[in-house]
Order: structure tokens, then C-alpha cells, then sequence
């Protein structure tokens, strides 16, 4: 399965971090980029249960794939996020269902920041875009 550009760029840019340091930074720097949510999306219906922080997660099916927003109020969890993000943006619903979190985040280096708490959050937001795209 070919990845959307916006996973290769990411691909690209942490593979080449120097270190941990530089991918930690890399992960706020993304966290940072995630377009804000309006207030009208911050509602209870939105956000995603079964992670430690507040994540709210809003999806729209745009001619077959789909587009996902989502914020946190974590910085750290922002990041994770915005790769997640990277990752499934631009998917049919099958290949969403297809995608492999661990995988992807060990692809990226960063699996030693995916503790049990953080790795079944981002769990629980790649199970809600699931139940989002049917």
C-alpha cells in the first residue's frame, strides 16, 4: 500500500533526525503545525475516549477518502497525533482499517515514546476514525 505524501514526508524528516533529542523536537514542531479545532468541534461527541489527555478527532469523507482534524491538549499527544494524522489522511475506508500504528511509529523511531498509556490513546483515536469511516 503506497503511503499519502504527507507519511512519506514525515517518514523522510525522522529518519534523517540526528537522535532522539531531534525527533522529540521534531514531534512538538509537528504537534505545533495541527490546525486548531474550532470550539464548535471541542464537544464532548468528539472527543476520543480511552486517552489520558483531551483528544477530539473530527472526520469527513471527501470523494472516497477521508479527512481527519484532531487536537489535544497535551503537546506531546499533539504530535503523535499530527503523524497519525499524516499517516491516514487520504484513505479509503478499507485501507484505514489497514494500518499498522505500532508499525508506523517503530517506521519513525519514536516506538520508546509510545508508553502502554500513550500507545492505547493513539489506539483508541485510530479505533474512533475507524467507527467514523463505517
Amino acid at each position: 500500500m503506497s503511503l499519502p505524501a504527507e507519511a512519506v514526508a514525515a517518514l523522510d524528516v525522522f529518519q534523517n533526525a540526528a537522535g532522539w533529542e531531534q525527533r522529540a523536537r521534531l514531534l512538538m514542531q509537528w504537534g505545533d503545525r495541527l490546525p486548531a479545532l474550532s470550539d464548535a468541534d471541542k464537544i464532548e461527541a468528539n472527543r476520543v475516549h480511552g486517552c489520558e489527555s483531551q483528544v477530539w478527532l473530527v472526520g469527513a469523507l471527501v470523494n472516497g477518502h477521508w479527512q481527519f482534524a484532531a487536537n489535544s491538549d497535551a503537546r506531546l499527544i499533539r504530535g503523535l497525533v499530527a503523524l497519525l494524522l499524516a499517516r491516514v489522511n487520504g484513505l479509503s475506508a478499507s485501507e484505514l482499517r489497514a494500518v499498522d500504528l505500532p508499525e508506523w511509529f517503530a517506521q519513525l523511531g519514536l516506538s520508546r515514546q509510545l508508553s502502554p498509556s500513550r500507545s492505547n490513546g493513539l489506539n483508541a483515536v485510530l479505533q474512533r476514525m475507524n467507527e467514523l469511516a463505517g
